[in-house]
């Protein structure tokens, strides 16, 4: 058995590769195209990419394509195989720069929100140099962007690539302020997104319509047993989701992907994959690897792996911790607390840019986690609520409280280090808990954001993180450049952002009622708890000037980004709520109205048999059932409506809010209804297998 630093990386084109496949010249260029962001030449290109070509050939490949992401939440791909014609019926290998750098695509039917009409089809690929090509299934892939034949971006990665360099700008000018002899040349966000997934028997969910057509179940009652004995959690794998789990890791360590931590979550079925941190385009790209070798893996188990937000209702659904820090290209984690004076002051700034930050633009963030999925997700268990806030710890948050009073801050058996006027603690690195309620939450030297759903794409909140981080730098960093006293604006800005900003800081429980008051209430923080609610905030005045000022996004892409998720809601919730009808009226209700009719038929008999004897039961279990019934059929005809009528509304907001008004409610309804039936019909006559067939059914 081969040791697995022996095949580490052997399915991506890696830095060690092309040290060891390119002329000295080529590498050290394409390395500083990778860590200076450089534009590339084309003759580097074409080195590179022959050098490519041939090193996919030798492992097998005939085909590469561009990989990128558009704006669907997966990824597409577009193969094309590497024969070029020679004449006399011959072909060679070829793969040059142009195909590297550029790809044409069909883009007519990705999503656009009114980018692009129909008709103009062409989109363009471009080759993301700092993200390594890699081979899956026998073709080579690209790492890409992907834009309109206008310049518009159709994909995930271009703004997150933007964002990326906005926040390197705005953080380098701080650097310099600190050090003027700095010898960083770059900053790069470090993400680690932990990845939360179901695992199911593969011939049971080929039995549920709801899970093959929406992803999670629209019908199930409560199992006698779910998740109440906390004895899945971290517990001792099966030996179907062991051997699932050690193949998946190879998988991914052959594509140079670095899985690290795997354990059984809290729900039956539900397990997590968390990677070691790696640079946030790379870390997107990964991810998205991750969650189609998962289900590809999973296949060759018998199984089926389930990634929406909350595929079983009654217990914990699945999110994705997007763990997020600010990192130099010689390794300083610009969140971590320092061990002099001066590196203190500069984490502080760091610290309170981020708080301020979170407070200013707490809607976008909210934005970057809306779907319809994780609406059913945020707010129970395992999952904070809608309302963002920042948890730091009792020790931070009393340091930057004294620092705001201008007191001395005095910890028990800790070193005291100055800081202008201040005293600071030598505080431990790693001094906060993990509050699993927090939506932001500080775990040492990094943040965790908890509120992203497990099927989405880290694109999204890593872009507005860097992008709203950026710009409060640039606003310290104008302040500090004009100020005569440097150290003199410096506590004043720390003083300035916690006593501004302090509402956004919360360290007690997330889930609790009086939280809720006291955030939107008092403290007058936003609570959007649904999509419909939260994405209108997206093209906020603000937001935009955010977005456009660091030009991440233009003001037309953000409003074509607006409607995507709009009409991806909308179409979500129908497709679900067709699905329902469906299933309730094609299996559950003749299902219902046979067990019925055969328990009153039985009644019947014992009658016929002894005219006196008891049946009471079967009375009253026909007469429930037969009133679950009518409510049932009730609510699939006026679901039926709803749906027709949503039909006939033009504008996509109120088509929103139509399906989170009357659709929804009624698909509760008639769920309700339904599972209620379930709980009372016997399991022969029901048409689907049950949650603890589901939950409990793997080996």
């Amino acid at each position: 058995m081969a040791l697995v630093s022996e095949y580490f990386g052997c399915n991506a084109f890696d830095d060690g590769v092309m040290k060891e496949r390119l002329p000295k010249d080529t590498y050290r260029s394409l390395k500083k195209t990778i860590d200076e962001g450089r534009e590339l030449d084309l003759e580097i290109a074409n080195v590179v990419a022959n050098a490519m070509k041939d090193w996919a050939i030798e492992r097998g490949c005939t085909h590469f394509t561009h990989w990128f992401q558009p704006l669907n939440g997966v990824t597409a791909e577009k193969h094309d195989s590497f024969i070029s014609p020679i004449g006399d019926g011959r072909v060679i290998m070829e793969f040059s720069g142009k195909e590297l750098v550029r790809g044409e695509p069909d883009a007519s039917s990705f999503p656009s929100g009114g980018l692009r009409a129909t008709f103009e089809a062409r989109g363009y690929t471009a080759w993301d140099p700092t993200s390594y090509a890699f081979i899956k299934d026998r073709t080579l892939c690209v790492p890409t962007a992907f834009c309109s034949y206008g310049g518009e971006t159709l994909d995930k990665k271009t703004p997150l690539l933007r964002s990326m360099d906005a926040l390197n700008q705005q953080t380098m000018r701080i650097l310099r302020l600190f050090d003027p002899h700095t010898d960083v040349a770059c900053v790069r966000t470090s993400v680690g997104p932990e990845q939360e997934y179901f695992l199911i028997p593969k011939k049971l969910y080929n039995q549920r319509r709801d899970l093959i057509f929406t992803g999670r179940t629209l019908f199930g009652a409560k199992p006698p047993k779910g998740q109440e004995l906390d004895d899945h959690y971290f517990g001792t794998l099966k030996p179907q989701v062991d051997a699932f789990m050690k193949e998946l890791d190879e998988e991914l360590w052959k594509l140079g992907i670095l899985a690290k931590t795997e354990h059984n979550e809290a729900a039956p079925a539900q397990h997590e994959l968390a990677p070691i941190y790696t640079q946030a385009n790379v870390a997107t790209d990964h991810n998205q690897l991750t969650m189609e070798m998962m289900q590809k893996v999973a296949k060759r188990h018998d199984l089926v792996c389930l990634l929406h937000e909350k595929p079983f209702a009654g217990v914990n659904g699945s999110g994705k911790h997007n763990n997020w820090s600010i990192s130099t290209n010689t390794g300083i984690n610009l969140l971590t607390p320092g061990e002099t004076p001066s590196e203190n002051a500069q984490f502080l700034l760091f610290l309170c840019a981020v708080i301020q930050a979170v407070d200013e633009y707490q809607d976008l963030l909210r934005v970057s986690a809306a779907s319809a999925g994780n609406d059913h997700r945020l707010g129970a268990a395992e999952a904070p609520p809608a309302v963002v806030s920042i948890f730091l710890g009792d020790e931070l948050t009393a340091i930057l409280e004294t620092l705001e009073a201008h007191q001395i801050y005095n910890p028990k058996a800790a070193d005291q280090l100055q800081l202008g006027s201040d005293v600071l603690p030598k505080f431990p690195k790693d001094n906060t808990d993990r509050n699993r309620t927090s939506p932001f939450a500080f775990t040492g030297n990094k943040f965790e954001f908890r509120m992203v759903g497990s099927s989405q794409s880290i694109a999204d909140c890593n872009t507005v993180l860097n992008t709203a981080v950026a710009e409060v730098l640039r606003v310290f960093a104008d302040r500090l450049e004009a100020a005569p006293d440097f150290r003199e604006m410096l506590n004043h800005l720390i003083r300035k952002t916690v006593r501004e900003h302090r509402r956004i800081i919360f360290n007690g429980n997330g889930y609790d009622d009086a939280w809720i008051r006291e955030a939107t209430e008092v403290r007058h923080l936003s609570n959007l708890r649904t999509t419909p609610e939260a994405l209108p905030h997206f093209l906020d005045e603000k937001n935009i000037r955010l977005f456009t000022s660091h030009r991440v996004y233009t003001e037309t892409e953000m409003r074509s980004r607006y409607e995507i998720a709009l009409e991806n809601y909308v179409k979500t919730i129908r497709i679900e709520a067709n699905t329902m009808i469906d299933m309730a009226q094609k299996e559950i209700l003749p299902a219902v109205t046979a067990y019925a009719k055969d328990t009153a038929d039985a009644a019947l008999a014992k009658k016929n048999f002894l005219a006196d004897i008891d049946t009471a039961y079967e009375a009253a279990l026909v007469k429930k059932l037969t009133s679950l019934t009518a409510s049932i059929h009730g609510d699939v005809l006026a679901l039926t409506e709803a749906v027709r009528r949503a039909e006939g509304i033009r504008d996509i907001t109120a088509r929103a809010n139509h399906a989170k008004d009357s659709v929804l409610p009624i698909m509760a309804s008639l769920r309700a209804a339904c599972d209620e039936a379930e709980s009372l019909t016997a399991e022969k006559y029901w048409p689907y297998p049950t949650y603890a067939a589901l939950l409990f059914g793997v080996e």
